[in-house]
């Protein structure tokens, strides 16, 4: 399974580097470029054949009756590509009847690569990664997506881009956390193989408002935060909405 979705990403860097406008598309979704589009097709062929159901955020599901179902985000953040910004991925998560079995992440900017399999443990280009320590918010380097309405308590922040991204480097211990500070900007294809990343890293994924991660349909949003320790997100989640946070 690993190895059909590195042919998809293989496949989808092939196609960029020979797409000439990075551009905006002018389809009726205004924030779809074209490289979205170009990333997507060839995708939605070699997943087809390969025998899985796909859910993409560009063309949403296809053979949803299909025992595994790959969640694709063909480019995700497409802006940063768009400008030059080497924070890009393609991310792709194969779920089945017991949630997220098979995760890859990669980087197109720079060909850093991802990956996860349920139980196996996680690996940055093949070795093992593990999440940070930190249990301590004052001392955490967070991931912000979104504007947060004041400042949270961490002792420093970075707004990268790119969500499936951003939970790898939770992943890796790049950064000790991400947060989305929007509400249900997100849908599963942003998150999905990050979280499976981040599980068998040792890190902890969960929605702001406790609601499963783990959805499947085109139109369903979440607000995912992820952190390198239960804790840690713990003093997330209370330090967005001192009293309402559910999770923890």
């Amino acid at each position: 399974m690993v190895a059909v979705l590195e042919t998809v990403a293989g496949a989808i860097r092939e196609v960029l580097d020979g797409l000439e406008d990075w551009g905006l598309a002018g389809t009726e979704k205004a924030t779809q470029y074209y490289t979205d589009l170009a990333a997507d097709e060839v995708a939605l062929k070699i997943l087809d054949e390969a025998g899985f159901g796909v859910l993409s955020e560009e063309s949403g599901l296809h053979h949803e009756d299909r025992d595994i179902l790959v969640v694709l985000d063909p480019v995700d953040g497409s802006t940063n590509a768009a400008r030059g910004i080497p924070w890009f991925a393609t991310s792709l998560c194969a779920v089945d009847a017991a949630g997220p079995s098979a995760a890859l992440v990669v980087n197109q900017a720079t060909g850093t690569s991802y990956s996860a399999v349920r139980g196996d443990g996680a690996f940055r280009d093949g070795r093992r990664i593990r999440a940070a320590s930190t249990t301590d918010l004052g001392r955490a380097v967070v991931g912000v997506s979104g504007y947060p309405h004041r400042h949270l308590g961490w002792r420093q922040f970075r707004a990268l881009g790119a969500a499936a991204l951003d939970l790898c480097a939770v992943a890796d211990g790049a950064l000790d956390a991400y947060i989305d500070c929007s509400r249900d900007a997100h849908g599963p294809w942003d998150y999905l193989g990050g979280l499976l990343i981040c599980q068998e890293a040792g890190a902890v994924v969960a929605d702001a408002w406790d609601r499963e991660l783990v959805i499947v349909g085109h139109t369903d949003r979440r607000t995912p935060y992820g952190a390198a320790t239960q804790a840690l997100l713990e003093q997330l989640l209370a330090a967005r909405d001192p009293g309402a946070a559910k999770n923890g």
